[in-house]
Parts: C-alpha cells; structure tokens; sequence
C-alpha cells in the first residue's frame, strides 16, 4: 500500500534511525564480525587509581583601615567585630607517582600557599596531604600522603613521545569527579607561552579544563608522559590547545624537591636573544633559528668555557636552540654542578664548547651605599638562567624612601635613570649624582616604573 509522502519520509527516517541508533547511543556491541571493539577501559582500570582529586583551603588576611582596629573607634560608632580573616577554597588534581611513600605529583599553583591540603582517592578515602615542596617557576610541585594500598601510575620516557601519539587526560575538572578525554600530542616543547618561568610544553587537544591542573596525561599503555597544566582558552572555554608538564621534567624537579625542598638554579653566565634574519645576514648564516651570545660576565662558566659575544648557540646537550627562550629553559632544568655541552658557531665554524652549570654569585650590599633613596635596602645581584641580570631587593625598612614609593622585598630592579642596571655596580652607576631615581621594576609578572623624588 503506497503512503503518503510525508508517512514514507517518516518511515524511510525511522529505519535509518534504527540502524544507526547502535552507532549513536553508548551502548555499542561487544564485537562486530566476532571482532571485539577496541576500549581504553582495561587501561583506564589499571592507571585512575593513581590519580587523585586535591582541594585545598587557605586562610586569607583581609585588608583593614587602622581606625578599624581601634575599639574605641568601633564602640563609639557601633560598628561590629568582624572577622580579620577569610577562607579560600580550590580544587585541582595529583598524581601518584611512589605508592611506598606516597608521593603525589601536581602542579605548585594547586597547592600555593595552601594551609590545609586534602587528597581524596577513586575509592572514596579522603587523605590529609603535606607539602614536601613547590618551584613556582615549573609550577611543579609534591604533596605527601600517609597511607597503604595506593595505586601510583606508571612513568614513560616523555622523550620518546612524538606529536601524532594517542594521549588521554585524566583529572577533575570543575569538581565534577574524575574525568577522562582522549586526543593526541599536537606539538613538542612549546616553549616562549609565558604561562611559567620555565616552559618546555605537550600540546594536546586532549580536553583539559579547570579542576584537570596536577592530572595525568598518559598514553595509551596506560604510562605517564606528562602532568596537565594549562589551556589556552581566549574565548574561556576548551578550544583543544591544552599543555601538559613532560614527565621527565616533572620527575627531575620532583627529586630535588624532595632531596631539599626547593630548586636551586645555576646559570652559564651568558646574556643571548634570538637570532633574526637580520643578524644572521649580517653573520652570512644560512639558518635563523639559534640564540646570540650578546654578552658573557666575567669569571662565570661560559668564560670559562671561551664562550664569546658573538658566539650563536645552536645546541645545548644535542637539544636544538629554536631562540633565546630555549638558553633559559635548557640551563635552568639544569642543576648546578651539570657539564653541558653547547653547540656555537664561532667566527664561521661549529665548535663544540664544555661548561658547567653554577651557582649565582650572591653579592650583598647596602642601599645607602648606592644611592641616599635607597637607604634602608638591602641589595643584591641576581641573574636568571639564560643571563638576563637585574638587582633584587632583598630585605627594606617600612621608613625607607622605597617603601613609601610602592617598592617591596622581592622586587628586580632591571635600570635606572634609563641605563641597564644588571648589577649593583651598573645600579649605581646609573643613579650617581642624579637627584631624582626613576627605577624599571620586576616584580613577579608584572613591570612597572618608580621614581623616587
């Protein structure tokens, strides 16, 4: 019997839901054609053990006028007593990575300046943490746990990862409980992002949101090859740029966590910046990827090493130098006493160079000695990684000019009265006889100018 048109598009599209209803719905066959269908299930059973929720709570001092705190002042007006303190709450996630000593691995800006940390397992347990210690700069950092029966994730070798590897990111994004998503490396060793001071990145479209910081990126062995950090997200959302801290990396950094509770970096002593098509016309190169020597300080490792201004690096330890951001990231992975071997092209021909990581020279000296504004500092010489020199402002008086400026403990003073001021011999040389001090300031990620009249 012939149906009307529109009963035989109804039909017609009824049988093609059938059939495709299996494809669409979750509940897929066990095999097709005696064949079993491929799952990460197995894999996913044996590794999210070892992968844990942390949600930590800080104490925060709220900002009080001075009248505030006079009890005269709040009676005669009746204002309340109210509380000098507020609680901060977050959440993020871990990795098990020494079930015998349980050892958490996540990242240093879920557990920052957290004065309770909580990990709560798969199986429900909810585990007081300690701290055992953090590196801002690779927003690493390792948590301890007092348990038996913990489950830790295997660790892969992230050098031998390859962008086209099948990857899956394990966490607990927006406190929802732990949530898997699959993808694959997208790039190796992005770098130069400013999302931390030392950066050598996984990209993975594997989706990573809020909650999935300190989570595991595996592969599909079920080994750890990275632990997930951020996404790039202009729009707020998930748009598959994700980054993931390389295991090796991670590992590296945890050890010496654990060894001493910080991370101390040594330097080469050199400062470098990237190699433009100009200059490397202007050194009649064929290739523009590499970092300029610019500068190297007196008695450091790369003298030592007969490293020049001049010099372009095009290697340190058979890893390839893309820019100047790679000096940085390579030597400051770099733990002092390390022997590295830096690849240069040095007046035309490619040598290969031995130096030895090191320990920033600390040189202390008053802020009276350098400028009457600065009375009441104390400074001293700091260098980064790849070289890059300011003045760090260790300790100040609460009456001292820069204090009453705006200036704080921490603070890198970069130049002064618009000439570079690496050193405490550069800062006051910049500032002699001037009157006035107008100081390029570094404080964390920001950067601002002071002038101290």
């Amino acid at each position: 019997m012939l149906k009307r048109p529109y009963e035989f598009w109804f039909a017609l599209l009824s049988g093609l839901l059938a059939v495709t209803a299996p494809v669409a719905e979750s509940a897929l066959p066990l095999s097709v054609d005696g064949q079993s269908l491929p799952s990460l299930s197995p894999m996913l059973k044996r590794v999210t053990p070892g992968v844990v929720n942390i949600s930590t709570k800080t104490q925060i001092q709220q900002a009080e006028h001075p009248l505030m705190r006079d009890p005269v002042f709040r009676h005669f007006f009746g204002v309340p007593n109210m509380p000098s303190q507020r609680e901060s709450s977050s959440l993020g996630s871990g990795v098990i990575v020494d079930a015998r000593r349980g050892y958490v691995l996540t990242n240093n800006h879920v557990v920052d300046k957290a004065d309770e940390i909580t990990v709560t397992l798969t199986d429900g347990r909810k585990l007081k943490a300690k701290l055992v210690g953090a590196d801002r700069e690779s927003d690493v950092a390792v948590v301890k746990v007092e348990s038996n029966n913990l489950t830790q994730v295997p660790i892969a070798n992230s050098d031998r990862v390859q962008v086209g590897d099948f990857v899956v990111a394990v966490g607990n994004p927006f406190g929802l409980g732990q949530t898997v998503t699959s993808g694959i490396v997208s790039a190796l060793g992005r770098s130069g992002l400013g999302i931390e001071g030392y950066e050598d990145f996984i990209q993975t479209d594997a989706s990573i949101n809020p909650g999935n910081s300190g989570g595991a990126l595996v592969d599909l062995n079920g080994q750890l090859v990275g632990i997930n950090t951020a996404i790039l997200a202009p729009n707020g959302g998930n748009v598959g740029i994700g980054f993931a801290i390389p295991v090796n990396m991670a590992m590296s950094i945890m050890n010496t966590l654990v060894e001493h509770g910080e991370v101390k970096r040594g330097l080469l002593g050199v400062s470098v910046q990237d190699l433009t098509h100009e200059l490397a016309q202007a050194f009649k190169l064929s290739q523009t990827q590499g970092a300029v020597i610019t500068g190297v300080q007196p008695g450091s490792p790369a003298e030592d090493a007969d490293l020049e201004p001049g010099d372009v690096v095009l290697s340190i330890n058979g890893r390839r130098v893309k820019n100047s951001a790679d000096v940085r990231n390579i030597i400051g992975l770099a733990r002092i006493g390390d022997e590295v071997d830096v690849e240069v092209i040095h007046k035309g021909s490619t040598v290969m160079r031995e130096a030895k990581v090191a320990a920033p020279k600390i040189i202390n000296s008053e802020g009276a000695s350098v400028h009457p504004k600065l009375a009441g500092t104390i400074l001293r010489d700091v260098a980064g990684a790849g070289g890059e020199r300011g003045v760090l402002i260790e300790k100040m008086s609460t009456g001292s000019y820069a204090y009453q400026f705006g200036l704080q403990p921490g603070d890198i003073i970069l130049a002064a009265n618009r000439r570079p001021a690496g050193s405490i011999a550069e800062l006051r040389q910049a500032v002699k006889g001037a009157r006035e001090v107008m100081l390029n300031v570094q404080r964390e990620d920001q950067a601002f100018i002071a002038v101290l009249r």
